[in-house]
């Protein structure tokens, strides 16, 4: 079932809200499994055979995280720590089954010229997210920061449907003092009417934006994986198209998500905050899908050791997090050129503050115009790395990459000469090339472009906004609501109709959320 479908905002939120705040004055157990069971529904409306997968890798980790903290307060370390290794062993070894075994099995027969296969298997959706989850469960409960005795709050901790999809990546600490709350299962008005507008501006983003952004990237990734030879503007407009379509269909999907779940009372951890506007590639990982880099941090790059045995290991350590975490989004070589991109982003980024430091310089400010100078190269390697993630193998990556870089030379529309004018003609006397593109570059997506460079570098984002009213968990200590910021009036919510409304009326072009294949 998808956030941004009919089904969903007027039959499944309407009676899964009531059924929650009507249990909720009998009783906080029984609205918590009402929530539960209507997650498990939500979950079950895609594929209802893969609900039974999620029941049991919910009872299976349960029954884990019991074991590991009955040892763990009986002081029996070793039993602990066996416990958690074959828990987490066998969390990954479901995972690694689900969705990269026929990926691995196709790497070998081309290796090895063998026809091997586990024939087709279909990927449960959103098994990295419940899979990442539970791991993370499992070792907060043998480091003595989670216990969890309530098996309804558990269950509805890992299928809770505003996160089960596509994230936020939950840590148990943060989410059951909410379910515990007798506050939660009273409805409140400010709940209500923030959350629907958090929905709203989400919605708008997914549908008004990065579906339309999506049908401008589409063909461009499709010539280059037939094999078209691409001028340099069909593939930067190409490529930026997905840029955006990207930027806000997660920054869409993580709103929806924070605020369907204000609706019930609960507040998510922060997952998206204008990473475009990231001044180097360390400021856009704490930007980008901050729960998935906060559980790489935690979970893997400190285990490897993380900074604390010289620059090498670092170095090495972030190169091994960011390929895994690339191989985390997709089975596919393009993912893990991605994240190895991304690793070597990290690694030059460490490395040049660390020049600086030596030389006596100041890392942690610069200048305006070193700020202006650190956010466009950092865009500009986010959208090259982007194009590798969104290419449909490697080939089609490198045929993209080329055009970006020129050696296909620059041809302009042909429609643009006329409407150029006299400089349009000076250009053409120039040498400047203008011919037939093939439909793959317009006026609106030149236009779109700009407009949203402007937008995704300028304008405050949801959770400036709404900063006075706690949108979000983990809020940077330094956002402070904007001058903009959202008040309950009549102003603002007329202004949250007329997004949802125009939404709703483009809703027939619904597509899914792209961290659903995630």
């Amino acid at each position: 079932m998808l956030f941004n479908s009919y089904v969903f905002i007027f039959a499944f939120l309407p009676v899964s809200l009531a059924g929650f705040f009507v249990l909720g004055r009998i009783g906080p157990r029984y609205a918590a499994a009402w929530l539960a069971a209507a997650s498990l529904f939500f979950y079950g409306w895609w594929n209802p055979l893969y609900v039974g997968l999620l029941v049991v890798s919910i009872g299976f980790n349960y029954f884990c995280g019991t074991l590991i903290g009955r040892a763990v307060s009986e002081g029996a370390h070793h039993r602990a720590k066996t416990a958690m290794i074959v828990a987490i062993g066998a969390n990954l070894t479901l995972l690694a089954y689900y969705k990269y075994a026929n990926f691995f099995l196709s790497s070998v027969n081309q290796l090895a010229g063998t026809s091997w296969s586990f024939g087709e298997i279909i990927l449960p959706l959103g098994i990295s997210f419940f899979t990442f989850t539970q791991i993370a469960f499992l070792a907060d409960v043998y480091m003595g920061k989670a216990r969890e005795y309530n098996f309804i709050h558990y269950g509805l901790f890992v299928t809770y449907f505003p996160h089960l999809i596509a994230g936020p990546v939950l840590h148990h600490a943060e989410m059951m003092p909410q379910f515990e709350r007798a506050a939660t299962y009273r409805f409140s008005f400010e709940n209500a009417a923030v959350g629907l507008t958090i929905f709203a501006i989400g919605l708008f983003k997914k549908v008004m934006l990065a579906d339309p952004m999506g049908g401008y990237a589409r063909p461009v990734f499709d010539a280059a994986s037939a094999g078209v030879t691409l001028t340099a503007l069909e593939a930067w407009g190409g490529a930026l198209a997905y840029t955006f379509q990207l930027y806000f269909d997660f920054s869409g999907y993580s709103d929806m998500a924070i605020g369907l779940s204000r609706l019930f009372g609960v507040v998510l951890p922060l997952n998206f905050h204008s990473p475009y506007k990231a001044v180097n590639i360390i400021d856009f990982w704490r930007r980008w899908h901050m729960t998935l880099s906060r559980f790489l941090r935690d979970y893997l790059y400190v285990p490897l050791g993380g900074n604390r045995k010289g620059p090498r290991r670092r170095y090495f350590n972030l190169m091994i997090t960011m390929v895994l975490g690339g191989l985390w989004h997709g089975a596919g070589w393009t993912f893990v050129l991605w994240g190895a991109l991304h690793g070597a982003y990290l690694a030059i980024n460490h490395g040049w503050q660390a020049l600086w430091r030596r030389l006596g310089r100041d890392v942690s400010g610069s200048s305006a115009g070193g700020r202006v100078a650190g956010c466009l190269l950092t865009f500009v390697a986010v959208v090259i790395a982007w194009v590798v993630f969104r290419a449909s193998n490697m080939n089609s990556a490198v045929v993209m990459l080329k055009a970006m870089a020129g050696f296909n030379g620059l041809v302009l529309p042909d429609f643009w000469l006329p409407k150029w004018g006299a400089f349009g003609q000076w250009l053409a006397a120039q040498g400047v090339v203008f011919g037939d593109t093939r439909d793959l570059v317009s006026g609106g997506l030149i236009n779109w472009i700009w407009i949203l460079l402007l937008f995704v570098w300028f304008a405050p984002n949801t959770q400036q906004l709404l900063a006075a009213h706690r949108p979000a968990l983990g809020l940077p200590a330094e956002m402070r609501a904007v001058r903009l910021a959202w008040r309950p009036t009549a102003v603002f919510a007329a202004i949250a109709v007329a997004l949802f409304t125009l939404s709703l009326f483009n809703l027939h072009r619904q597509s899914e959320f792209l961290y659903f294949q995630f």
